[in-house]
């Protein structure tokens, strides 16, 4: 799957670390107010959970609850549908984003929408709702104040929290003045009153609201949408017609275990103890449409691989983000799609596909902080190593013949101990030499663009082992025994 920026003309295929055009993981730079907020965010969170005694009971209780969910998924999706069928909503299954939009559009010739108000959603961002409308001729305008800013630079979230991580109130004082015609300033209320005042009209304008879905809850027939600005509420409340979109993953068993994960991802995700406004929909109100349109989009090919069904239990917090040394160094926008960070990693390759984004898994150091915290326990890191096996053996781009080739040749020169002398003398040779190169091929200019070769040792530890053999084992013979007990001590 390729994601085209209609904007800028601009191919998002698959992941963009290690492409020809990239000088390793500092080109695509992310800005620097993105890492110092991604900071700020993963210490605040840390705080947050130690300060809370219960917080690992609170983990480890949402890990069985998603694990519950996934494991009858289908039980749960007819028993949700069944619910909030019965409450006047029509719902409406797609296999992948062509056929939920195919859906979305039907809705819009159905009631003559020309206008519709989106709340932050991740899976219209997989659907590319705005450009799938806009070549309708309807309008759809982003409320969440995030998306609003980077759907009028023309860019893509950043971040599944905070889209607009990477802009500076600078940045965003600059963007009004261009694109809105309002005086310059870098004040964080005239900001949000500026863009108040020229989205607060547009909710009553509008033919349709457009919302994501947070929890699904399967026993009463529910949805909950949580936010802190009020942008969701007007959209999903003010025009007649409302949509949700869904992933498949979304549901959960019931409205008993929902105070949990709201704990969990406001701590996580922002730091509150709750979110400002917590939406529970059962329906729609008299004289108004209601629509949830549940979307698979690859979501099975995660369900079809045990090792990696885990990935599903994401509540979309950002905390593996804001705590992943690579994401704040090159930012979301490196990841090619719609999911960054160590989340990205592990689900776009089975939502796209390995050949397009087979390179994700890899973009990772392997420290382990997105693991240690992911509200759900979602072991990401044992994830990222079983996607790179998975990677390295069917068609991906870092499916390498002579990589292959390499590792073996390096297996068998391990095995002997002549070969491996050779080997090794080879290589330091050739460290020495490759620096005077005018130009560095294949694996190694693309390891060395933003990275020095090591310097060469002196000598081998075998030579060295050589030289000094004697001094040391002399001195170890010298070492006094430890003392031995006689056969008679007593213990203590």
């Amino acid at each position: 799957m390729t994601v085209v920026d209609q904007h800028h003309g601009v191919s998002l295929r698959g992941a963009a670390f290690w492409k020809a055009e990239n000088k390793g993981l500092a080109e695509p730079r992310g800005s620097k107010a993105l890492g110092e907020s991604a900071e700020r965010s993963s210490k605040h969170n840390r705080q947050v959970a130690l300060a809370i005694p219960y917080w690992e009971s609170w983990r480890e209780a949402a890990h069985q609850v998603k694990r519950y969910a996934i494991h009858h998924l289908p039980e749960l999706l007819e028993e949700f549908e069944r619910n909030i069928t019965a409450r006047g909503v029509t719902v409406l299954w797609a296999r992948d984003a062509e056929e939920a939009n195919r859906h979305l559009l039907q809705i819009v010739r159905e009631h003559n929408v020309k206008t519709v108000v989106k709340s932050k959603s991740m899976v219209s961002e997989e659907m590319e709702v705005n450009h799938v409308l806009a070549s309708v001729g309807v309008k759809a305008l982003e409320t969440d104040l995030g998306e609003f800013l980077v759907q009028l630079a023309g860019q893509r979230p950043t971040h599944i929290v905070t889209p607009a991580l990477h802009l500076s109130a600078a940045d965003v004082g600059r963007l009004f003045a261009e694109k809105l015609g309002e005086p310059f300033t870098t004040e964080h209320e005239k900001l949000t009153d500026i863009a108040r005042r020229h989205l607060r009209q547009e909710y009553l304008r509008a033919d349709m609201g457009i919302s994501g879905c947070n929890f699904a809850l399967a026993d009463v027939g529910a949805i909950c949408v949580i936010e802190n600005e009020g942008n969701a509420g007007l959209s999903m409340a003010a025009p007649p017609v409302h949509v949700v979109l869904m992933g498949i993953e979304k549901v959960i068993p019931s409205i008993e275990y929902l105070p949990l994960f709201l704990n969990l991802l406001a701590r996580s995700g922002t730091g509150q103890k709750l979110t400002t406004y917590t939406h529970v929909l059962f329906g729609p109100s008299p004289g108004r449409k209601m629509y949830v349109i549940i979307i698979d989009n690859g979501r099975s090919n995660v369900l079809a691989d045990p090792a990696a069904r885990s990935s599903l239990f994401c509540i979309r917090c950002g905390a593996c983000l804001n705590t992943c040394p690579v994401y704040r160094r090159v930012g979301g926008w490196a990841y090619g799609w719609v999911y960054p960070g160590p989340i990205g990693s592990i689900l776009t390759p089975h939502l796209v596909g390995f050949e397009e984004a087979g390179k994700l898994p890899f973009a990772s150091s392997l420290c382990g902080a997105c693991g240690e915290v992911c509200p759900v326990k979602i072991d990401i890191p044992h994830q990222l190593v079983h996607l790179r096996h998975r990677a390295v053996n069917t068609r991906s781009p870092v499916r390498s013949p002579f990589e292959r080739l390499i590792w073996r040749a390096w297996a068998w020169a391990m095995s002997h101990p002549f070969l491996y002398r050779l080997v090794m003398g080879c290589v330091r040779l050739g460290v020495r030499v490759a620096r005077f190169l005018p130009f560095r091929p294949g694996p190694l200019g693309a390891w060395t663009r933003a990275r020095d070769l090591p310097p060469v040792p002196p000598r081998s530890f075998r030579a060295w082992w050589r030289h000094h053999k004697t001094r040391y084992l002399q001195a170890a013979s010298m070492t006094p025994s430890p003392v031995r007990h006689s056969s008679n001590a007593t213990s203590s």
